[in-house]
């Protein structure tokens, strides 16, 4: 696999509803890359199923693992992981995952910053939300050196301010429709804007978006 995607001066937008799911090296686990280096253990975002059944043999996450749960179970060795779950791996951990169950993950391989050393397990179904400008409600998921992560629900009819984004920013749709002045987004598409790109987003139906901002190259 060649790769793809890593112009990070570039807009991206994917309905990864339209991608076709391609093998992993592990029989069981199958994935639709959005962004990748070329070699396995690189610098990579993607949408990931286990089958059920499915396990990963132990392997190291040398820049550290995001992980998403979209639908299903997801387990390792220290835990199991329902829909919603938002886990980060630091830099240097390892695990051996699986699922019996099956199970979709929004996952981001090899991106922390090296000292960004969090561990961080958050069930977002129970978590509280907290307010946000206007109508938005927030809950805030890991803050690092300038870099968000965070989920974020729009009311229906909901604007927001035009405003850039210093380090770029990067949605998974949750559910709903995003939109803004470029497009409309359905549930599962993916979007990266560069460093410094602008958009007055809006949504016209209830929507939850998984947001970052502040973590693509400023230069």
């Amino acid at each position: 696999m060649e790769n793809l995607n890593l112009d990070f001066s570039q807009t991206v937008h994917i309905d990864t509803e339209q991608q076709p799911w391609l093998p992993s090296p592990m029989q069981g686990v199958e994935r639709k890359p959005l962004a990748r280096q070329q070699q396995e253990s690189g610098h990579a975002t993607s949408i990931v199923r286990y089958l059920p059944g499915a396990r990963f043999k132990r392997h190291l996450h040398p820049m550290g693992e995001e992980i998403l749960v979209l639908s299903g179970t997801f387990s390792d060795e220290h835990g199991n992981y329902g829909p919603g779950s938002y886990i980060r791996n630091p830099p240097g951990s390892a695990h051996a995952p699986f699922s019996e169950q099956g199970c979709t993950l929004f996952v981001k391989l090899n991106q922390f910053d090296k000292q960004d050393s969090a561990s961080v397990r958050i069930d977002t179904q129970t978590t509280l939300w907290q307010p946000g400008q206007g109508g938005l409600q927030v809950m805030p998921l890991h803050d690092y050196a300038g870099q968000h992560t965070a989920l974020v629900k729009w009311p229906a009819g909901e604007r927001f301010l035009s405003h850039k984004h210093f380090g770029g920013e990067e949605i998974l749709v949750l559910s709903g429709c995003f939109e803004d002045e470029y497009g409309s987004y359905n549930a599962m598409s993916w979007l990266r804007s560069p460093h410094l790109s602008q958009h007055q987003p809006f949504v016209q139906q209830d929507t939850i978006i998984f947001v970052k901002v502040g973590h693509l190259p400023v230069s």
